[in-house]
């Protein structure tokens, strides 16, 4: 133990007895161990009533709708839970013998002795620890006394012993640890503590809780503390004891079983800090013997690990290549052993490839056997293999039809690959980005959220703060020397793996399902929420608000009421609150073959929809080449999202021809039919609606594999935009019913919208990413479609922009004011709505009451900055709703545009962007300046190799949409030209490559602004330029211009139909 060397005199208490009062630890017992020990019902003096009502009071208004489902399981109406509040500790005393826990504290306290004159430690954890001591030392003489007759040759157990005092000193320390400190704060600030400086009088306070009357005043005053203090001493003590004794039971089999039949000499060292604690505080050790050799022991059934090898021996039979392997284990009843596995280096660099290879192979088998759960934690890179060390979620059973999440696109994630959790798992927050799944785990990262610390530790300035902490990294990843591996720069292997394990599945699917039906009597977990949610819980509710009365931590945990869709059991609440109480993380399981969930052992009122091996069987037989492709893409979509974000940037330079042979319109029509039949493939079709999954950039921070939410850029609405748009234009009448059904959810969304102004704040006005956009794809939709009543939804939308526009603090075309301008001028101009004319004018305005020279360092892209200011105010002024003001704040957003340098060719941000707000300018054909800037721009947008990018973002498309306008322009004729060869580049290599989206490694994605949408809607742009609007431009329709060729091409429509 590190100690300090100069501790100074102790700081002695005033000498008080250590006697705990009659009935102290009453007001530990929780609500629902109140009520079952009857009363509540006895009369209380008003004084203590009018107490108890304001209690009630704060929960109601805390915990409303929480509290109303906490009371119906409990059995219990609001005035029964006031009695409760009310009633005095004799009362309860009365009704109710002293728990367990209450014995042990004051058997500990009856046997505190004053502290010996040591040292306090340096460390604040194990000077925290010094006031708990005689807790611990009740722990060791209880393991002493129970540990039976061993022999020296079987366990060191004065190790054991010490290991035991070690662990519980640093868990106690952890439970106590903001009490200590916020009195330790209460007492420096009522000159209680002596010293003089702030770490002697830390050292001073620590040695007043040390003496047994400080003990006593602690747990008298916070009998909650007490009660968990006690919990976790009594737990620790029975989890050890029982491990030594299944240890010695067990202890020549491991040695012939796991050990290779070598006696390891005698248990030395045990580590149980390596999982979440279950039923009473058990959880996963790791047993170190003297020869230094390690063993896992795991208090639950090990079954699972032996069907695992089961499963993994049967793939090495089908696919001898793949050669995968697993932990060794010996399963006892209720719990087991298993091999310890070491993570190992490569020996060589193909072994990555070998290692990944592998990995997709147990992913096509955990896919199979509808497996989560298996993130960083519980994957061990151990040279070529990636060993699955825990697949206690092998066939987890389905709680609900895939139906009813709402989204089907939600529910198409929830099945596939993904939910392995061996894909990556990318959670982002306000600290940082971790991908927490097996193929994850980086080191350096920063957590998501913040973690509690403390600043000053070990002085009486000591205080918790929140802060990011630093991830150190885990053994799930191969490596090679230092370095570790990625998996996204191995994904063709993790593909080549993944295939041969699902067509081997596939081929012997009966032989495979007969391994399945073998395993119905094993024991599954369902994991019903995060178990980083129960932690967090854990730890807060160690506030010491908290633990003077159990009911005001009830009222804390009561939060989880009413927070699960499990169906069957509104009250599933209450099996978390219990396990939490006993300062367990809730493990809820089922047995495999049934559809009864249990928690902790007991059964719940819970139907699960289908039993864990019902679930497989049906995955089984849904396996097949249309399945294969989907999860392949959502192998290739998952890694993709651990690729860095870029700047909007071009792209490496396609390979390939650099001409051909410029197309007509029939060709790019048919090529966008044949995108936008790709994309109707991809769709996850639900009962009435379709959605589907998409890459996507959020917040500028992170690539994420999602369900496609309402956005114009990356939402179903762009995707219905260009279905919609092709059924018009070819007559295909079944786009349009997708793009129909695409738009399904939206009512439901707008009104959740209506009820909730924060997020439209949040969302914000937008063209492409804000409710601007949302307005504009509807009111565009509504003509297409030719729908009244997707008309009727786009008041809703303009009345919710109008909020976010009250709101905003952001000018740019993308997320703020100037693509709310040009969307609101687009809808008064589709559907003639006032409201929509009114706040165009309110954002026109405000546009132009912020000058550039307020801002010299905007962004000048058109997405993001002055080039699309300027375009904005440009086209309201020639619609003939501006003024000299907004005309010369749009001259002034588009010299700023042209005096910033960008090295980009995109629309978003680089020169076609540019291109486009300098055409839009109302001189710029009789300009000479502005002339011969076009030709330059049309020239540089000509020149540059065509893109491996295709999208309209910052790809090719987007090049061609600037050229489509300028083509429209005075620099027509070379803008046309280059648009016909670009154009036909274009198609080209939509016939030979795979990739082609604004996405990481090309990923293809359905959204309109990276995705395949945008690339059909611009090869529409591209073929009929008079008819169709830009997307990008979020123009109205065009007035008609007379007859087209489309018009004049029936065939071609009747050939698209019969298709």
């Amino acid at each position: 133990m590190n100690t300090t060397d100069v501790d100074g005199p102790p700081s002695l208490a005033p000498a008080e007895s250590p006697r705990l009062r009659r009935g102290w630890w009453m007001r530990g017992l929780a609500l629902h161990e109140r009520v079952t020990a009857g009363g509540g019902t006895d009369p209380v003096d008003s004084e203590r009533f009018g107490h108890a009502r304001s209690r009630l009071d704060l929960w109601r208004a805390d915990r409303g709708p929480e509290l109303d489902v906490r009371l119906g399981e409990l059995g219990v109406d609001e005035d029964r839970l006031l009695t409760f509040l009310a009633e005095d500790d004799e009362h309860l005393a009365a009704r109710v013998d002293p728990p367990p826990w209450a014995v042990l504290i004051e058997s500990a306290v009856h046997a505190a002795a004053p502290p010996p004159p040591v040292p306090v430690p340096a460390d604040w954890r194990a000077a925290f620890a010094l006031p708990l001591r005689p807790l611990v030392d009740e722990a060791r003489a209880r393991f002493r006394r129970g540990s039976g007759p061993v022999t020296d040759a079987q366990v060191d157990l004065g190790a054991l012993d010490a290991a035991l005092g070690a662990a519980l000193e640093r868990r106690l320390a952890a439970l106590a640890a903001r009490t200590f400190v916020e009195e330790l704060h209460r007492r420096r600030i009522a000159g209680l503590l002596q010293g003089a400086d702030s770490r002697a009088r830390f050292i001073g306070f620590v040695r007043q809780l040390a003496t047994p009357a400080g003990l006593a005043a602690l747990f008298t005053d916070l009998p909650v503390l007490a009660r968990l203090l006690g919990q976790a001493t009594a737990h620790a003590t029975d989890a050890m004891l029982e491990l030594l004794a299944r240890y010695t039971a067990d202890r020549d089999c491991l040695v012939d079983n796991l050990l290779g039949g070598v006696d390891p000499g005698p248990l030395v060292a045990v580590d149980d800090r390596r999982g979440d604690p279950h039923r009473a505080g058990r959880t996963t050790t790791v047993v170190q013997f003297a020869d230094g050799r390690r063993l896992v022991y795991k208090p639950r059934d090990l079954t699972y690990d032996d069907r695992l090898a089961a499963f993994v021996g049967w793939m090495n039979r089908m696919v001898p290549t793949v050669g995968m392997r697993t932990a060794a284990c010996l399963v006892r009843p209720e719990y087991g052993w298993t091999e310890f596995v070491t993570a190992a280096p490569l020996a060589d660099p193909d072994g990555a490839d070998r290692f990944y290879r592998r990995q997709g192979a147990l992913l096509a088998l955990a896919h199979a056997l509808n497996t989560t759960d298996l993130h960083y934690e519980n994957v061990i890179a151990s040279g070529e293999d990636p060993v699955a060390i825990d697949a206690e979620t092998l066939f987890s059973p389905s709680w609900r039809p895939a139906t009813q999440s709402g989204d089907p696109a939600a529910d198409l994630l929830a099945a596939s690959v993904h939910r392995t959790a061996l894909l990556p798992l990318i959670v982002v927050g306000e600290q940082g980005i971790m991908d927490l799944s097996g193929a994850g785990g980086d080191e350096g990262r920063q957590s998501p959220v913040s973690q509690i610390d403390w600043a000053d530790p070990g002085t009486d300035q000591m205080r918790l703060v929140r802060r990011a902490s630093t991830f150190d990294g885990a053994s799930n990843r191969p490596r090679l020397g230092d370095r570790v591996i990625d998996p996204e720069d191995h994904e063709a292997a993790m593909l080549a793996g993944f295939r041969l394990g699902y067509e081997a599945i596939e081929a012997h699917r009966e032989d495979f399902a007969q391994l399945v039906k073998a395993s119905s009597a094993m024991t599954v977990r369902l994991v019903v929420r995060p178990t980083w949610a129960y932690r967090t819980l854990l730890d807060e509710a160690t506030h010491p608000s908290l633990l003077r009365d159990g009911l005001d931590r009830d009222r804390f945990l009561g939060r989880l009421c009413g927070r699960t869709t499990l169906p069957g059991d509104p009250m599933f609440a209450r099996h978390e609150i219990a396990a939490l109480w006993r300062g367990d993380v809730p493990y809820f399981h089922a047995r495999a073959d049934s559809p009864q969930l249990a928690a902790d052992g007991e059964p719940t009122a819970v139907p699960l929809y289908r039993s864990g091996v019902d679930a497989a069987l049906d995955r089984i037989a849904g396996l097949g080449e249309a399945d294969r492709q989907d999860q392949e893409w959502v192998i290739m979509a998952s890694l993709a999202t651990r690729r860095p974000v870029g700047a909007h940037g071009d792209t490496a330079p396609m390979e390939g021809a650099s001409h051909g042979i410029a197309a007509p319109p029939e060709r790019l029509v048919s090529a966008a039919c044949a995108i936008a039949d790709q994309i109707v493939a991809r769709g996850a079709p639900g009962r009435d609606r379709v959605n589907w999954l998409g890459l996507e950039l959020v917040d500028n921070r992170q690539w994420l594999l999602l369900p496609m939410g309402a956005g114009l850029a990356n939402g179903y609405l762009g995707v219905a935009l260009f279905l919609g748009q092709l059924a018009h234009i070819s007559g295909v009448a079944r786009y349009g019913d997708v793009a129909r059904r695409a738009v399904a959810a939206t009512p439901g969304l707008l009104r959740l919208l209506s009820d909730r102004p924060e997020l439209v704040r949040a969302i914000g006005c937008g063209g492409l990413h804000g409710l601007g956009g949302l307005a504009y794809g509807l009111a565009r939709l509504a003509v297409l479609l030719d729908d009244p009543e997707i008309g009727r939804w786009v008041d809703t939308a303009v009345e919710l922009a109008e909020v976010a526009v009250a709101g905003s603090t952001t000018d740019d075309w993308a997320t703020g004011r100037a693509g709310c301008l040009a969307a609101m001028t687009s809808i008064h101009a589709e559907l003639g709505l006032d409201r929509a004319a009114a706040l165009a004018r309110t954002c026109a305005d405000q546009l132009a009451g912020t000058t550039v020279s307020d801002h010299p360092a905007s962004p000048a892209g058109f997405a993001d900055g002055t080039a699309g200011i300027a375009y904005a105010l440009q086209r309201f002024v020639d619609v003939g709703g501006g003024s000299p003001q907004h005309a010369d704040a749009a001259d002034k957003a588009l010299r700023h545009a042209r005096q910033t340098p960008t090295s980009s060719s995109g629309w978003c941000a680089g020169t076609a962007g540019l291109a486009l707000a300098l055409a839009g300018r109302h001189d710029a054909d009789t300009s000479p300046t502005d002339l011969d800037a076009l030709a330059h721009l049309v020239r540089r947008l000509a020149d540059r190799p065509l893109s491996r990018d295709l999208s309209i973002c910052h790809g090719e498309s987007g090049i061609g949409e600037a050229l489509t306008v300028l083509a429209a322009g005075p620099a027509g004729p070379a803008a046309a030209a280059a648009l016909r060869q670009r154009t036909t580049l274009l198609l080209n290599s939509l016939q030979w490559q795979t990739r082609y989206c604004g996405t990481p490694d090309g990923v293809l994605t359905p959204g309109l602004l990276t995705g395949l949408a945008g690339i059909g809607y611009g090869l529409l742009r591209s073929a009929l330029a008079a008819r169709i609007p830009s997307a990008l431009l979020l123009e109205p329709t065009p007035q008609p211009t007379g007859p087209d060729w489309l018009s004049l091409t029936n065939p071609f429509t009747t050939r698209r139909e019969e298709q």
